[in-house]
């Protein structure tokens, strides 16, 4: 009868970033291993705290069901000797097996007689399977870091201190290093620290309540999500939202108190960033907005411990947040005295990274890079002769000279893309940001606008971080935008300039989140820039620091872009082909290509597409290996009218497809070239293109070449997989 499986891994607090993919990881050790040795169940649950693992395996069946293999052996002739005793190879096969050479049969297969032989293995109790199977689970599980404790012999997140281990009410005994398995669990380490007998599920989740933990991660995060918002509501309020936030604090607690704190109205001069950083940061407190979204001078904590009094637990994170918000205070006026661009000069002893430079020297290339890309986008002019990227900070561009700089919008655009960029990092080296790292950008914005920088300046130095994750927040201005794009790449180019090249997990300076930023950012401002410029003139201005030769450089970074576009475009349900065929063509112009892209996905629809395939297919088939020129067919040299009738409809449709190419109407493009199977069908049945006399094959080549370049820089259409009906 199917029983529930339980098991717990008892620990020191984990730390909270581990917990979900610990979960995770434990779901996938038990469910391989119950499909690997054949037990079937209704279902797995995991739930955890910051000191539990935990796994229900629901309606586990009790035995592995019984197997049927089948073995074939060796040849009968090499079986059997001429009189037809067994031979070594027959009884050494039938030993193998555990069964007496009698028993063995012979079938018959396209190879000839073979022996062969059927076993039934009989199924074993769950209950002895999983007792030699939970320790590799358990040891199994991934976590970020690892340590080990005693003898050293097990590595986990946090020293283990008990195991629960239950099949229905029954133990199932095992140990992991110098821990046993029992039918134990613990409760809250304050408020119910003594042993729980455990008897199954339903007993485990009750005496876990009863002892003051919640179990179940989303159940806490519902818990505390309503609490803070009535938190919030109390104080006529809302809760600034902050999922992050909310999962974050369910894993740090396991029983959720929600309590509302105040600050003094003094410090809401500061800037809501700092103070919201402050809270949330250093004591992961949940900020508190009026209707405007103006903050409030309260916060809301989730505490782990109910108490009589929590005015206690509510008066010492006060004192606490008090002390932090001084501080920052103290920070924010000691830099507001020095003008952002006097900061820049001191980049120069900030290390970006040992075989890049320091960061003055990055903020140099990529201001360069920025006003490359924003003259190829026509946002602005190029850098003029000597003017070197430093030459930005002498120039005024205050709100006065914005206003008053008339029709010379190029010259403007080029002046706050320089400036704003080499501004970009001048905050790294501000008090407030070597405290709190993570408000890099938003001082440096806030600090501008003190330091009278155009407002076009100030968004651009925030903006150009964005996007923080897949999917955020993208740059809303053009600066912004261009300023990022230059900034990820100078980081991608120098990385893989000097072997810091992703692989596996390994990928400490984020690259491939930075690549999919970019592609971002071009897409979201429709940019008709090619990839491959930037690059190169990225590799260019790092020239002096790379420690590999630039043309490998360039095509792994190049190569790595394509990888990232196309996991993008099968992330968002294109087929793999449609993409292969597209992305094996020209791609730097990457607005161009996901139109593309899209446009064959709907192609795939049309009745035309499939015979239109098998025909281009054919076409690349006999053109494999073939290295032709671009010369087009001699017409007098054609024998039959097909080839001529051919010929003629390609020179009819290729201007049409290239004003649909240039207008970006690819849906148009593949229409147009869905009208010519037909003529192509005709022509391959009606024509020998391999003829003996060399000039006509060479003549007939040239004219199937003609044809492929009607779609072979558009789409690959040849590695389109289609049925044949």
């Amino acid at each position: 009868m199917p029983k529930n499986l339980l098991l717990e891994i008892g620990t020191e607090e984990i730390p909270a970033g581990f917990l979900p993919k610990a979960l995770e990881s434990l779901k996938v050790l038990m469910e391989s291993t119950l499909s690997e040795r054949r037990l079937i169940s209704e279902g797995t649950e995991t739930l955890g705290t910051p000191r539990r693992l935990a796994i229900v395996v629901k309606g586990l069946i009790g035995r592995q069901p019984d197997a049927v293999v089948e073995v074939t052996g060796p040849p009968r002739k090499a079986a059997f000797d001429e009189e037809g005793r067994p031979t070594k190879a027959a009884l050494g096969f039938a030993r193998s097996h555990g069964i007496d050479i009698r028993d063995i049969e012979v079938v018959t297969t396209k190879r000839g007689d073979y022996l062969f032989v059927k076993k039934i293995i009989k199924g074993r109790k769950t209950k002895d399977i999983m007792r030699e199977a939970i320790p590799s689970i358990v040891t199994g599980i991934s976590f970020p870091k690892t340590m080990r404790w005693g003898d050293g012999e097990v590595a986990f997140a946090r020293p283990i201190h008990w195991i629960l281990a239950l099949y229905g009410s029954k133990r199932i005994s095992f140990s992991v290093g110098d821990v046993k398995s029992g039918s134990f669990t613990r409760g809250h380490r304050f408020l119910g620290a003594r042993p729980l007998k455990v008897d199954g599920v339903g007993s485990y989740l009750k005496r876990l309540r009863e002892s003051y933990v919640i179990a179940d991660p989303g159940e806490r995060f519902g818990i505390i999500e309503e609490g803070v918002s009535g938190a919030a509501g109390s104080v006529n309020g809302r809760c600034l939202e902050d999922r992050d936030l909310l999962a974050e604090v369910s894993n740090l607690v396991e029983f959720p108190v929600v309590l509302t704190g105040r600050f003094d109205e003094d410090f809401l001069y500061l800037p809501k960033d700092v103070i919201v950083n402050a809270m949330r940061e250093h004591q992961r407190y949940f900020s508190v907005v009026d209707g405007d979204n103006n903050l409030l001078p309260y916060f809301i904590t989730v505490a782990n411990t109910a108490v009589s009094d929590p005015g206690e637990i509510i008066r010492g994170n006060e004192r606490v947040l008090r002390a932090r918000l001084n501080d920052a205070r103290f920070y924010f006026e000691r830099d507001r005295k020095v003008p952002l661009v006097e900061r820049v000069d001191a980049l120069k002893g900030v290390v970006f990274q040992e075989r890049l430079g320091t960061s003055y020297e990055k903020v140099e290339r990529f201001t360069a890079l920025a006003v490359y890309i924003g003259e190829r986008i026509g946002l602005c002019k190029g850098m003029d002769n000597g003017e070197g990227p430093a030459d930005f900070l002498g120039k005024d561009l205050n709100p006065v000279a914005m206003k008053e700089s008339g029709p010379e919008q190029g010259v403007l655009s080029k002046a706050v893309i320089g400036r704003a960029s080499m501004l970009s990092k001048a905050d790294l080296v501000s008090e407030m940001v070597g405290e709190f790292p993570k408000l890099q950008g938003i001082m440096g914005s806030i600090y501008a606008e003190y330091s009278g920088e155009a407002p076009e300046v100030s968004r651009a130095i925030y903006e150009h971080y964005l996007p923080l994750a897949a999917g955020g927040e993208l740059p809303a201005s053009m600066p912004g935008a261009v300023i990022g794009m230059a900034d990820k790449m100078d980081t991608i180019c120098g990385c893989f300039g000097v072997g810091l090249v992703p692989s596996g997990t390994f990928d400490p300076y984020a690259l491939r989140r930075q690549a999919l930023g970019i592609i971002a950012i071009i897409l979201d401002k429709g940019f008709r820039i090619s990839l491959h410029s930037i690059v190169d003139r990225s590799l260019d201005l790092l020239q002096d620091r790379l420690r590999r030769p630039v043309e490998e450089v360039e095509e792994e970074v190049l190569e790595f872009f394509r990888e990232r576009l196309r996991h993008q475009l099968l992330s968002q349900g294109e087929l793999f082909d449609t993409v292969d065929s597209v992305l094996s063509t020209r791609w730097y112009d990457i607005p161009d290509t996901v139109n593309r892209v899209e446009a064959l996905g709907d192609f795939r629809d049309n009745p035309d597409c499939e015979r239109l395939v098998i025909a281009f297919k054919r076409v690349s088939n006999i053109l494999k290996g073939l290295d032709l020129s671009a010369e087009r067919p001699d017409r007098s040299l054609f024998e039959t009218e097909y080839e001529d009738d051919l010929y003629s409809v390609i020179e009819e449709i290729s201007p049409v497809v290239e004003a649909y190419r240039k207008e970006g109407d690819y849906r148009r493009v593949f229409e147009t070239l869905g009208s010519i199977k037909d003529r192509i069908d005709i022509f391959f049945d009606k024509v020998m293109v391999m003829a003996d006399d060399d000039t006509i094959r060479n003549n007939r080549l040239l004219l199937m070449n003609y044809v492929r370049g009607l779609y072979i820089n558009i789409a690959d259409l040849s590695r389109l997989v289609v049925s044949r009906g």
